[in-house]
């Protein structure tokens, strides 16, 4: 049984550590982003109700065995609970805002195609959350989360797949 919840800003390298990871140990990944935002509205930023989400989240972690990627902390104590590690990515802040940038380039161009419907300035906002969730908030919480014996930081995601 492999339990393992990555969080880490926007940009950490989270979704492509935990499909890279997911294939290693052939078990299923999910990203908390599909079931935290309602993607069936034309509007990019509107949250699932909180009832259908929390069941959701639920049905994930009731498996034997999973990967959950997200940069949330309050509503998925039960993923951190449940969890066997919890890895929280620290890459450079600049390093995160590139590749922030480069994702929303590569999704408004279609190169890459996306369910999310994102804007210059919900970009913009993007990178200033991100700051203040990667300086003071995450930080807040490897610090405080009751669960510290199983946290393992990294600053390069690419160590997560020596770790397993």
């Amino acid at each position: 049984m492999i339990r393992i919840h990555i969080i880490g800003g926007a940009g950490s390298g989270k979704s492509y550590i935990a499909a890279l990871l997911s294939q290693k140990l052939t078990i299923p990944h999910y990203d908390l982003d599909d079931i935290f935002w309602d993607n069936e509205v034309d509007v990019y930023g509107v949250k699932a109700p909180e009832q259908q989400r929390d069941q959701k989240l639920r049905e994930i972690v009731s498996q034997d065995s999973w990967i959950i990627e997200g940069v949330y902390r309050s509503w998925v104590e039960p993923s951190f609970s449940a969890a066997n590690n919890i890895i929280v990515l620290m890459p450079p802040l600049s390093v995160q805002e590139s590749r922030i940038w480069k994702r929303y380039e590569e999704r408004i161009s279609g190169v890459v195609p996306s369910k999310k419907r994102e804007t210059y300035e919900g970009v913009k906002n993007l990178l200033e959350w991100n700051k203040e969730y990667n300086l003071i908030k995450l930080p807040h919480f490897t610090a405080n989360c009751g669960y510290t014996e199983k946290i393992i930081t990294v600053s390069n995601n690419l160590d997560v797949l020596e770790l397993f």
